[in-house]
């Protein structure tokens, strides 16, 4: 049930990327990142609900079914959540926000349901912030427009609204120690997250894919595809080759009541930007591959424009400092390789001008090289200690959870 969930959720980063493109500027992008953190939040609260009670069976498995319906509509919407394209037919902005309210309040009432010793203050707490938000979120679908004639005075509400919304949705569990939830199952938590992160990848593959219909299979565009695929082998390396398996071991030896804080912080919050920064290289993919599709003459000498190319290398660098972030919150094992992914992810950054004037092809080239070399590189400065790391886990593996 939660896989078949989580397929909604490829729609919805293709459709973020699709909203980012559709208004290429930095405040298009900084609309896509808002709409990906409240589709977050949605996967997120109903991943803490999949932790505590078995999604296959009875009131459960069709309220989730419900839900991904409802979350398919939202995803659709995505692309339509800043702006109103149709005259007679649903306001998009307001059907995001409609079913942004929806999928909450299904999920406060299984809430309610699956812990039955849930208290009220604990049911006010979360219901509060989400009134707050989707006022937010219906407001900024429907007041800039009456208020203001200036598009960029209806934009700059909106976004600042839509601001506003996402800060009151991850506010409260920042200040307040525990929702009252704890995390039964660390490995069920774990594959949860590397999973979606798997879906984040496979978005990027597929945003390429989709792109490169239709377009002769020219050189330039063979090179693209091959290395969109090594750099979205590269960095799922890098997430599960070792620090996934040292981060489910510290949840696994962890009483319940301590894992709570970790999977909050490590996994519900810093995965988020690691999410963005996939999206991000997603959308400088899709860039390079469009560029090669509206310059057939000489594709493999058109130059990437610069937030292409900030989005490429940029939304890499993020992947991998928020990596860096979710290993120092939940693992103290192997710390020698965060020296590594730090000196890579500034690097990334520093490059940016110099790949500026390079073909696009070369620049996608040139980070697939940096990020192979960076696996390379973890590989060779882990050494024993990494075997040793995933030999004790298969060996867990085969033990029952702790405590």
């Amino acid at each position: 049930m939660e896989l078949f969930f989580d397929l909604v959720f490829v729609l919805a980063f293709i459709q973020v990327v699709a909203l980012m493109e559709d208004d290429f500027t930095a405040h298009g992008v900084l609309n896509g990142m808002l709409a990906l953190a409240l589709l977050w939040s949605t996967w997120s609260i109903y991943a803490w609900l999949g932790n505590s009670l078995q999604a296959r069976v009875g009131l459960i498995r069709i309220a989730l079914l419900f839900v991904a319906v409802v979350t398919l509509v939202m995803a659709v919407a995505v692309r339509q959540a800043f702006t109103d394209i149709g005259s007679i037919a649903f306001s998009g902005p307001v059907v995001f926000a409609a079913c942004f309210v929806i999928v909450r309040l299904v999920h406060l009432a299984l809430r309610w349901y699956a812990v039955p010793d849930t208290r009220p203050r604990i049911v006010l707490l979360v219901a509060a912030p989400l009134f707050v938000a989707s006022v937010l979120l219906f407001s900024a679908a429907v007041v800039p427009q009456r208020l203001f004639h200036d598009p960029w005075l209806i934009n700059a509400t909106q976004t600042g609204l839509w601001t506003l919304a996402v800060i009151i949705d991850y506010g409260p569990a920042l200040v307040i120690r525990s929702w009252g939830w704890h995390i039964i199952s660390a490995r069920h938590w774990a594959e949860r997250h590397g999973l979606i992160v798997l879906v984040a990848l496979g978005e990027s593959l597929i945003a390429v894919g989709l792109t490169s219909s239709g377009v002769p299979m020219t050189g330039p565009l063979i090179a693209a595809l091959v290395f969109t695929i090594v750099t979205a082998a590269a960095l799922g390396w890098i997430y599960f080759d070792v620090v996934a398996i040292a981060a489910e071991r510290t949840l696994i030896q962890n009483s319940v009541q301590h894992r709570v804080a970790y999977a909050r912080d490590a996994y519900s919050y810093l995965h988020l930007p690691m999410i963005a920064g996939i999206m991000l290289l997603a959308l400088g993919l899709h860039k390079v591959v469009t560029i090669i599709k509206d310059d057939e003459l000489h594709p493999s000498a058109a130059h990437l424009e610069s937030l292409g190319l900030y989005a490429l290398y940029g939304g890499a660098a993020l992947f991998l400092l928020s990596h860096v972030g979710f290993q120092l919150r939940i693992t103290r094992l192997l710390r020698r390789i965060i020296w590594p992914r730090l000196i890579i992810a500034v690097l990334l950054v520093a490059l940016i001008p110099a790949a500026d004037q390079l073909p696009a092809v070369v620049a996608l080239g040139l980070l697939a090289a940096v990020c192979v070399s960076l696996v390379i590189t973890e590989v060779l400065v882990a050494g024993g200690r990494r075997k040793e790391l995933r030999e004790a886990a298969l060996a867990e593996d085969l033990r029952p959870e702790g405590p």
